[in-house]
């Protein structure tokens, strides 16, 4: 029997083979060690042969540091142009394939999106003299590059450098087409990376002559067109390929500044600039200036039409909800009535813009936007931005901007569900949340303080402390999805005083929820589709679900009551309406008054107004209850003439002496714009018979063809 423990009781044999193991272990490692060694130094040696010395090492280790830098680089320019690749999955071809017009809630024919009502011309069938407009003015080595000109980019720095502004872009046809089809006119380091890889794609899946192509059919013209094609016959009454060299010239100095440069708004800046084209000709060698002169002493003359205004970002934002819409149409010609009231449209662009004019170098804010929805959820207007053809960018629907306390609506939601009422006592108090601590505006703090104080007077510790010690940060988060915010909402401690972004229609789109009763808003923008037979393809109130209610009646009664506090005591007293209007909502101000904004309600409509700058720049201390909130009054002062004003659920009438007192305080300063007036078309009593007319045939059914026939 031997012994497992005891080595010297084991077998003979048994010994002698485990020292075998023991030996060739050791042997081959010491052997690969060894081996190792001598494969090093062969590989040391042999690259001895390309040891350079003196001024040839610096410039061999340069070269070594650019090549590593440069990789690095490159895989952080391709990480941060990885999410605008996503883009080019989508079928953004057949994007346009789509002919669209659209019409007002009235049915008036308001715009055109898609394929512009112009079919696509070849490109082998354009004109001479346009393509070489085009060229000369936006892209002269187009046919010589990749996508990026890094002659021409070097050129317009030097020139740009010399004239100590920027007086010369460097971005080729193909960049500006990328941004066109694919990203916004955001100005930022990113966005530029992500436009050069893009035109990398575009140059390496389309030929050039697509590139041009599809740049002359997708760029934006002026005048509610896109395309040359639709240009030309908005402008000169013509088809693309009759167009002269003056008109050519004309044409393609639109690209520029389609909105400062448009010949039906200012035909002498449209001429001085179709003359710059022509020098451009010369100075690139395409055209003599014997060519060109006659083009010189005959510029292009347009056709006499009245300028009708097109709710281009209302548009825009249409025409992505048919594209969302689009799987359930085969037609890709479709006339789409819309919500839009042209009126209130008028009237909201308006008041964005005087506010602009008159406060904005005061407060140092060169945007604004604003989205206004009556309740049951239609979008009635949408304002992007002061100047659609000096930027496409829709900053209503688009732009992510932090919405400071107007956010906080969503935590006292919370509140209210969870059982809190108004009268509800928190502390304001300074309060430690990690190792963040929000404080209040200048920094004073009211102790005990009821929930409707601190929503009117937009404390800041409340909603923090109500997360903190009984709400939690995931129902507000969840509260604020099911009132309808889009944009994804932050996981971290800091939300509910706003720090989350959104988008002004979201917040619009969220607050119209508490005139509603507490249930969906609903937003949207298109009523019905229609194919150009007549037949109805798509119907809102037919083919949508139901609202469902998201806030029980009890909480959006308390809610109704602390909001519309706000504007009469609180921090939005330059928002209350006239004429004893009861008015709700909430401003907002965010970190070093980069954005401010007011959202408010009446029973009518719901109206959210934020402004800002683009670049993220403080704005001169605005706070949402100055500028936006004088910006909402002006619009819903409009929106309220002549129609049956609705009451706010759970809150009741104005008492005359507050009436007495907010008209009084409405009444414009010296020397401020007259306030807008909706103009008188029919009387009330009117407007109701015939919505019921119009309601009646609706219901009707279709007279049959032979019935028709014989009334004739």
């Amino acid at each position: 029997m031997t012994d497992p423990d005891n080595p010297e009781k084991r077998p003979r044999k048994q010994r002698h083979l485990l020292l075998k193991i023991d030996s060739w272990i050791d042997s081959t490692i010491w052997n690969a060690g060894f081996r190792s060694a001598e494969i090093w130094e062969d590989i040391t040696i042999f690259f001895r042969r390309f040891r350079v010395r003196g001024w040839k090492r610096i410039v061999f280790e340069l070269a070594g540091e650019g090549l590593t830098w440069g990789s690095v680089g490159a895989v952080l320019m391709l990480a941060l142009a990885q999410p605008a690749f996503e883009a080019t999955k989508e079928d953004w071809r057949n994007r346009g394939d789509y002919a669209v017009t659209f019409l007002d809630r009235y049915g008036n024919v308001i715009g055109h999106r898609g394929v512009i009502h112009q079919n696509s011309v070849p490109i082998d069938e354009l004109p001479d003299a346009l393509i070489k407009s085009v060229l000369a003015t936006e892209d002269r080595r187009f046919f010589d590059h990749f996508g990026i000109d890094v002659i021409g980019l070097f050129r317009a720095l030097v020139t740009n450098a010399q004239a100590g502004e920027v007086v010369q872009g460097g971005s080729t046809l193909t960049q500006q087409l990328a941004k066109n089809l694919f990203l916004s006119n955001e100005r930022s380091i990113d966005r530029k990376i992500t436009e050069a890889f893009l035109a990398l794609w575009l140059e390496a899946n389309l030929s050039k002559k697509e590139i041009l192509s599809t740049y002359l059919d997708r760029a934006y013209m002026g005048g509610g067109t896109f395309g040359a094609a639709a240009a030309a016959q908005f402008y000169f009454g013509k088809s693309i390929t009759d167009v002269n060299l003056a008109e050519s010239a004309m044409l393609a100095g639109l690209f520029k500044a389609p909105a400062k440069y448009a010949p039906h708004v200012n035909l002498p800046a449209a001429r001085g600039r179709a003359n710059e084209v022509l020098t451009n000709l010369v100075q690139s060698g395409l055209m003599t200036e014997g060519q060109v002169i006659a083009a010189r002493r005959n510029p292009a003359t347009v056709v006499d039409r009245n300028q009708v205004e097109s709710p281009d970002f209302f548009l825009d934002w249409a025409f992505d909800e048919v594209m969302r819409l689009s799987p359930r149409f085969p037609q890709h010609s479709l006339v789409v009535r819309t919500t839009i009231d042209m009126g209130l449209q008028s009237a909201a662009d308006d008041s964005v813009e005087t506010s602009l004019r008159e406060y904005g170098e005061r407060y140092h804010a060169k945007q604004g936007a604003m989205v206004v929805i009556e309740n049951g959820g239609a979008v009635r207007a949408m304002v992007g931005g002061r100047d659609y053809g000096e930027s496409q960018f829709n900053r209503a629907t688009k732009a992510l901007r932090q919405p400071g306390s107007s956010f906080k609506v969503y935590t006292y939601s919370v509140a209210m569900e969870s059982g809190m009422t108004p009268d509800t006592i928190v502390v304001d108090a300074p309060i430690y949340w990690g190792n963040w601590a929000p404080r209040n505006y200048a920094n004073k703090y009211a102790g005990r303080v009821t929930i409707a104080t601190a929503i009117a007077q937009s404390i800041n510790t409340i909603p923090v402390r109500l997360a903190k010690e009984k709400l939690g940060i995931q129902p507000i988060r969840a509260m604020a999805k099911n009132l309808g915010v889009e944009s994804p909402v932050r996981d971290d401690v800091t939300i509910p005083i706003g720090t989350s972004e959104v988008t002004v229609l979201d917040q619009a789109t969220a607050y119209a929820v508490f005139p509603a009763g507490g249930y969906q808003s609903r937003r949207h923008g298109i009523t019905q589709v229609l194919d150009y037979g007549g037949d109805v393809l798509y119907d809102f109130d037919r083919d949508e679900p139901p609202a469902k209610r998201v806030l029980s009646e009890k909480a959006d009664t308390y809610m109704n009551q602390m909001l519309s506090r706000v504007p009469y005591v609180g921090t939005a007293r330059k928002a209350a309406l006239d004429n004893g209007i009861l008015t709700a909502g909430k401003t907002g101000t965010t970190q070093a008054y980069r954005d401010a904004w007011f959202i408010g309600y009446t029973g009518n409509y719901t109206c959210a107004v934020w402004f800002g700058n683009d670049d993220y720049t403080s704005t001169n201390e605005m706070t949402g209850g100055s500028l936006p909130a004088m910006t909402f009054k002006r619009a819903m002062d409009y929106a309220h003439q002549g129609i049956t004003l609705r009451q706010i659920p759970g809150t009741q009438p104005l008492p005359p002496d507050k009436t007495a007192k907010t008209v009084a305080a409405a009444k414009p300063a010296e020397g401020s714009p007259p306030p807008l007036v909706r103009p008188r078309m029919l009387s009330v009593e009117s407007t109701h018979i015939l919505k019921d007319l119009g309601q009646a045939l609706k219901a009707a059914p279709p007279l049959a063809a032979q019935k028709v026939a014989s009334a004739d």
